[in-house]
């Protein structure tokens, strides 16, 4: 008799990635030959700079095919601590030690979960918030508890607002800035008082920081810059977004070397070491600053237009709602009472699909049901297309 599957309590609660399941759907359609315009993409459209796959077809004819260290190679490591370095890092300078390289920072975010919380924790999580902060902290045994931004204030978090969702079981938070899926970028003074709660209390702060880069009006800062001491921080970042080097699977977290430790051992009964000729070619990616510099400046300054392009576009529906972008490469509308639906954001993603052909992710996804998430990671022409669409559909 075969032996039927029974999820194990570790994954029982465990939801499918709805942007993923969104960018499945979108291809399926693609090749059924319906012209979708998918806008649920979380990544950029660019090619990875020449310069970075130069340098990584060079260490790959150089031998860079076997293990390394499971917390990286050094170079790699040294030029990330450099790079954190070259902001102003409160107290002690970053060392290589306290770095860890793993495959993407979604497992930089997991691992620092496992190693940090567990059964009877509790873990605020500004809401709306990349989706898969509520699972890793659910996989590590531990309780997520969702902390509703401010609508008047691009939907963030302020101190007071955590500290009235603690408890005396809570253990940490999660922070991103700039903020996927709204765009939002916290302010230094936003930041700050976050940062001294948090300190006060002894939570730990898992910094996500991998939209970073990608910020226009004003420069997204880091939490390294502003923390007086990184004793409760872990900061997790990568390579993804800014570089556009999301198939590269690199990440990296830097926190206490205790933590880091802990972080490294968990991860050498997991995956162990980060691909070699991958880790080269983040290597590449952070040590030739000019040439990085010039590629992410030309890739910030392409997103900037297309964000410009997009909210032009919405201007000419005044009833449409959103966040403003201030950063990332979202736009996070506003379909609340769409068709009387229970979960407007799903009911809207489903129509707007079925009748405009364009790909959403639904709020519900990032704990806002009211919401919907498009991407304008594509070119201008069909970001404003897409995006028009979705206001034709909103207020038909």
């Amino acid at each position: 008799m075969p032996l039927s599957f029974v999820p194990s309590p570790n994954i029982a609660r465990l939801k499918e990635s709805a942007t993923l399941a969104v960018a499945a759907k979108a291809r399926a359609l693609k090749a059924q030959g319906i012209p979708v315009i998918d806008l649920g993409a979380g990544e950029p459209d660019f090619d990875t700079p020449v310069f970075i796959r130069q340098a990584a077809a060079r260490a790959m004819e150089s031998g860079a095919t076997r293990y390394t260290n499971t917390e990286g190679i050094l170079p790699l490591r040294e030029a990330i601590a450099a790079d954190a370095n070259r902001i102003q890092v409160q107290g002690t300078p970053v060392t290589p030690a306290e770095v860890v390289v793993s495959n993407g920072s979604k497992q930089s975010l997991y691992n620092a979960c496992v190693c940090c919380f567990g059964p009877g924790d509790e873990v605020l999580i500004p809401i709306p918030s990349w989706t898969s902060y509520f699972e890793m902290v659910e996989l590590a045994r531990a309780t997520a508890v969702p902390v509703m931004g401010d609508p008047a204030n691009s939907l963030k978090v302020t101190a007071d607002m955590l500290a009235a969702a603690a408890t005396p079981r809570t253990k940490g938070l999660m922070l991103n800035s700039p903020s996927n899926p709204t765009g939002a970028v916290y302010s230094r003074e936003e930041l700050a008082a976050i940062l001294a709660l948090a300190a006060t209390q002894g939570w730990w702060v898992i910094a996500d920081e991998i939209y970073m880069r990608i910020a226009y009006e004003q420069r997204a800062e880091s939490v390294l810059e502003i923390a007086p001491a990184r004793d409760n921080i872990i900061v997790v970042n990568g390579v993804a977004k800014a570089y556009a080097m999301t198939g590269w699977r690199i990440g990296w977290t830097i926190a206490p070397a205790a933590v880091s430790k802990a972080m490294t051992n968990f991860q050498g009964h997991t995956t162990s070491n980060a691909a070699a000729v991958s880790q080269h070619a983040a290597l590449a990616a952070l040590a030739q600053r000019d040439e990085a510099d010039a590629a992410v400046n030309d890739m910030v300054k392409a997103f900037r237009q297309r964000r410009d392009a997009v909210v032009h576009a919405l201007s000419a529906f005044p009833g449409v709602r959103y966040v403003h972008p201030a950063g990332a490469f979202y736009i996070y509308v506003n379909v609340a009472g769409f068709r009387g639906a229970a979960d407007p954001g799903a009911a809207f993603a489903s129509a707007v699909l079925e009748e405009q052909q364009v790909a959403i992710v639904p709020g519900s996804a990032f704990g806002t049901p009211d919401w919907i998430r498009a991407s304008y990671a594509t070119t201008e022409s069909i970001a404003v297309e897409g995006v028009t669409r979705i206001a034709r559909c909103l207020t038909a």
